[in-house]
């Protein structure tokens, strides 16, 4: 087999940048852990998104990935290129390879009402009443799609200058929507959780596809984190990890690749503190000054890995990163289908309860592993452990997929 997976670079040598395998693997590993907590209301502040305008370490986890496969894009189609691809069986790689990581994600989104006991209580009927009304369109791996598509469309279509330019436009064109574009009944400009453009469209062009709200007539509450405009400064996102990509590929020494890196990561970081003051940086909006200081973050976290194990060679210690690097979206689904299915599936508990399986195994196990005089801090001490316990059993699986060399490509 195959495995499902972004396009993969070449390093020298080996025919692997392992450094790429290894960020990657390390942002697969921080997404799983901050999706599955034990207890949504037990999580430590840093493994929990910023409530609105801000960021904490949750906040990295999704920019990254986006970046690392813009980092991958030149590094796999350019080698393709080499090998005598043309660019037309490019494009049809890239709109295939788009199609289905939408699908999967989509997939995750339907497994949720396959598993619904609504679908045995209320009937057929009423169980597809619900899903094709509510069911929730945009998600983690839709977003990547698209952005993977549109970005690798832009980089087998222009030049360096092109990139720029489409990466300047992209930034500086959902700024000026957001601030110059009025939303009616709240005018132009409004950067609240309410009233802002991007969820504006979500709720007129999604409804109630969407992951948060439920939409009532004159109401402007369904929206959407994935959403449809904020997934232009995503691609943007994803255009810098191909700027990083080149660079990489270059003919430079590794130390000026490293260097460069530092520079242009520092560079960024500097320049999306200043966005902060008029645009400020907003995960759940994608603003332009989050795509910006996001991008020069994951440069400076690559520009390490690749000094560190691709040039100084220092690679057993990332190795268990590697592994969950080379199995990245098989993992993320599978932790999708787990997570939906331990809601799903329910058991009575000692109190004679029927709960799901999530919340028995949590109160039954983890619970006493965490126990303390402080219950508030038991709590989230027994939720961080069930979101490790999901780390630690996951890279098991894609250690065992690793040592049987199954790896499922698209």
């Amino acid at each position: 087999m195959n495995e499902l997976s972004l396009p993969r670079p070449s390093g020298p040598g080996s025919g692997r940048l392992m450094s790429l395998d290894v960020f990657r693997g390390a942002t697969i590993a921080s997404m799983i852990l901050v999706n599955n907590p034990g207890n949504w209301g037990a999580v430590y502040p840093p493994l929990l998104h910023a409530p609105w305008h801000g960021w904490t370490f949750t906040d990295t986890v999704f920019p990254f990935f986006v970046w690392i496969v813009g980092v991958a894009i030149p590094l796999s189609f350019n080698r393709r290129l080499e090998q005598g691809r043309t660019r037309a069986e490019l494009f049809g790689h890239v709109v295939r390879r788009a199609a289905i990581i939408f699908a999967l994600g989509f997939f995750l989104n339907f497994f949720t009402y396959l598993v619904d006991v609504e679908l045995w209580h209320k009937g057929l009927s009423a169980w597809l009443h619900k899903m094709t009304t509510e069911i929730r369109i945009p998600g983690v791996l839709q977003r990547i799609a698209v952005c993977y598509l549109f970005a690798s469309l832009i980089f087998l279509c222009t030049k360096l200058r092109g990139q720029l330019i489409w990466l300047a436009g992209l930034l500086a064109g959902y700024w000026l929507l957001m601030k110059l574009v009025p939303v009616p009944g709240f005018g132009a400009g409004v950067l609240d959780e309410r009233g802002n453009l991007a969820q504006y469209l979500d709720n007129v062009l999604l409804g109630n596809h969407v992951a948060y709200g439920h939409r009532t007539p004159g109401s402007l509450d369904t929206w959407d984190p994935e959403g449809i405009l904020s997934t232009l400064p995503a691609i943007a996102t994803c255009l810098f990890g191909i700027l990083a990509g080149q660079l990489i590929r270059s003919k430079r020494s590794a130390e000026e690749k490293t260097a460069w890196l530092f520079v242009a990561g520092n560079v960024l970081l500097f320049a999306g503190l200043v966005m902060n003051w008029w645009f400020p940086i907003n995960k759940k909006i994608w603003t332009s000054s989050y795509s910006v200081f996001m991008a020069g973050l994951a440069m400076n976290c690559l520009a390490v890995c690749y000094w560190l194990i691709d040039v100084k060679g220092w690679q057993r210690w990332a190795k268990p990163f590697a592994v969950y690097g080379m199995n990245a979206i098989t993992v993320f689904v599978l932790a999708g289908i787990l997570g939906r299915l331990s809601l799903a599936v329910k058991v009575t508990n000692l109190e004679g309860k029927l709960v799901p399986i999530k919340a028995y195994l949590f109160d039954t196990f983890f619970m006493p592993l965490a126990s303390g005089p402080h219950a508030v801090y038991s709590t989230k001490i027994a939720s961080l452990l069930w979101a490790l316990m999901y780390v630690t059993g996951l890279y098991l699986v894609a250690y065992v997929m690793y040592r049987r060399k199954w790896f499922l490509k698209v």
